[in-house]
């Protein structure tokens, strides 16, 4: 490709735009307790936080929000949230 082509993703941007600002709504929700569901199944979503101690069980999962059947699987980075305190 020469350097005059430039590719268009104006067709990608807006939806593109429009997921992450979901998922951005959602998470926010979700951390501020209020219950959400899977947009796919219509089941309940959870947030799984990662341990407040030392002393607590290590959990199955990475911190996140999680829909039983699988649909609905986003992975939150809490150390990126503790670097901020």
């Amino acid at each position: 490709m020469s350097d005059t082509q430039k590719l268009d993703f104006s067709a990608v941007n807006g939806p593109t735009l429009a997921s992450f600002n979901q998922q951005k709504n959602l998470i926010k929700r979700m951390l501020k307790g209020n219950s959400a569901t899977c947009t796919d199944c219509n089941k309940p979503l959870t947030l799984q936080l990662p341990p407040n101690n030392k002393n607590a069980k290590p959990n199955a999962k990475a911190p996140g929000i999680y829909c039983a059947k699988g649909c609905t699987d986003i992975e939150l980075d809490m150390e990126a949230v503790a670097l901020m305190k």
